[in-house]
């Protein structure tokens, strides 16, 4: 009699989820390409396309590269800052402070910001922390689209399951391969590395009952038809960045012909075209040589020399300005960061005023980036509590502001504010209005505890020395004991 030993659910990967992942990955892998190919704008490693016209076939090999695809992209995300998180009713933040400390989430939040603006979308995945102890923080990492995907549902607005492919390292024994999956299920999170014999063994089960996945999309420039999101580095970019790099390739060729002045003889003896033996020069020591000292001919008279007009760049330089200035309406960005210049340099307040599509792109994608952020961190209370966080509460993103008003602008502002009655003096809005960064509103707030302690028992040190010396009640009354 035979006995069949069934497959452990911690050992194996059940048929659900061998076909889960298989169309995850499958949806992971074909948008690969398009991923790279918005990398590769923003590194300017791009191949331009050759038209096979100007561009001569020693020359092919040439190479040039220009950035304003990645100064676009930058420019956006330095506007960007997460300042703090905390909770909207004013409470005290220091459970929230916890998790961010943990997670580095200030610094991460910038390569979040970046990743999700060059491809469109970034992931941010919420589990258990790896300290080994009850009251360890629960761990918010940051993962790029090229080694994840997400599956999502329109109608409920969140995701129904999460693949991410990466490299096992030392963490795993992948027998011989070192990749390694991560399945993301809304009960649990599953650990899984490739077997010898091409399959895939669990590692771990991460058992969590939370009802949702935990992953969390950051997608930019969301529409209701596409809930992906896209990038920054559209297809209108990539062709101005294609055609200005193929227009400086142009003034590199043209430099390399016609970058020494192109020179005619008329009337020259073949002598002068030849050395003390009799040989032929090269053109380049003919050029350099005698045609400089050249002798009259049989009859007397001296050859012809001329030039021809030497190559002028400035069209093409044109050309690129044009370019530029295309690009700067795609980004919204003022021309001169693009390298476009006048005659009259702008003033402040006008350059202020072309920034007012930059900045009001910034604040849409605070907006956006910033529900990904508090959906994440209401995701990590709910993996370290047990249960979810209160619904009435609300988290809130502090961020800097976009725009780049001057010091005195907005401290004048405040004070006009604070003398109008409408905000206290010493509100933290008031603070935050005027400028100041989360941790310095946070030593002005110390700082004005400290004040009133001192203030406090500077009072309470008058009182006990002013009683001290107030004189006794007979003698206020005038009784001097005598009757």
């Amino acid at each position: 009699m035979t006995l069949s030993i069934p497959d452990l659910p911690l050992l194996g990967l059940s048929d659900d989820e061998l076909a889960l992942i298989q169309v995850l990955r499958q949806d992971m892998l074909s948008d690969r390409w398009r991923l790279q190919l918005r990398d590769s704008y923003f590194n300017g490693e791009q191949l331009i396309r050759d038209l096979g016209i100007s561009i001569p076939p020693q020359l092919k090999g040439l190479h040039t590269v220009i950035g304003w695809p990645r100064i676009g992209v930058e420019s956006l995300e330095e506007r960007l800052d997460l300042e703090a998180l905390r909770w909207a009713d004013g409470s005290d933040s220091s459970d929230l402070q916890e998790i961010v400390d943990a997670n580095d989430l200030l610094d991460e939040s910038s390569l979040a910001h970046l990743d999700a603006l060059t491809y469109g979308r970034e992931y941010l995945a919420v589990g258990s922390g790896d300290c080994g102890t009850d009251d360890c923080p629960p761990l918010i990492s940051i993962e790029s689209p090229l080694d994840m995907t997400l599956m999502w549902d329109a109608r409920l607005r969140m995701g129904t399951a999460a693949l991410r492919e990466c490299a096992a390292g030392d963490l795993y024994d992948a027998g011989g391969d070192d990749r390694m999956l991560v399945l993301y299920l809304p009960d649990q999170t599953i650990h899984a590395v490739p077997t010898t014999s091409g399959g895939w063994e669990v590692v771990d089960r991460d058992i969590h009952q939370l009802g949702v996945v935990p992953v969390i999309r950051m997608a930019n420039r969301q529409r209701t038809a596409d809930r992906v999101g896209k990038s920054e580095i559209t297809p209108d970019v990539m062709s101005i960045t294609d055609a200005a790099c193929r227009r400086l390739m142009g003034i590199e060729v043209a430099s390399e012909f016609f970058g020494a002045p192109q020179r005619y003889i008329l009337g020259a003896s073949e002598s002068a075209f030849q050395d003390a033996e009799g040989n032929a020069k090269s053109a380049w020591e003919t050029y350099i040589g005698r045609v400089l000292a050249l002798e009259r001919d049989e009859d007397g008279n001296v050859p012809t020399v001329g030039q021809f007009s030497a190559h002028d760049p400035s069209g093409q330089t044109k050309i690129i300005d044009l370019y530029a200035r295309i690009m700067a309406s795609q980004f919204g960005l003022p021309p001169h960061m693009l390298g476009y210049t006048t005659d009259n340099p702008a003033s402040a307040d006008a350059i202020r005023s072309t920034e007012a599509k930059l900045v009001k792109r910034a604040e849409r994608r605070s907006r956006r980036f910033g529900a990904a952020w508090q959906q994440a961190m209401r995701l990590a209370l709910w993996v370290r509590d047990g249960e979810p966080p209160d619904k009435t509460r609300r988290i809130e993103c502090v961020w800097r502001n976009p725009a780049t008003p001057t010091v005195a602008a907005q401290a004048d502002a405040t004070v006009k504010l604070v003398q109008a009655g409408i905000l206290p003096a010493d509100s933290d809005v008031a603070l935050e209005m005027a400028g100041l960064t989360e941790n310095q509103r946070q030593r002005v707030t110390a700082d004005r505890l400290r004040a009133r302690g001192t203030s406090v028992l500077d009072r309470l040190a008058a009182l006990g020395s002013t009683a001290d010396a107030a004189p006794s009640p007979e003698v206020v009354s005038g009784d001097n004991g005598l009757g």
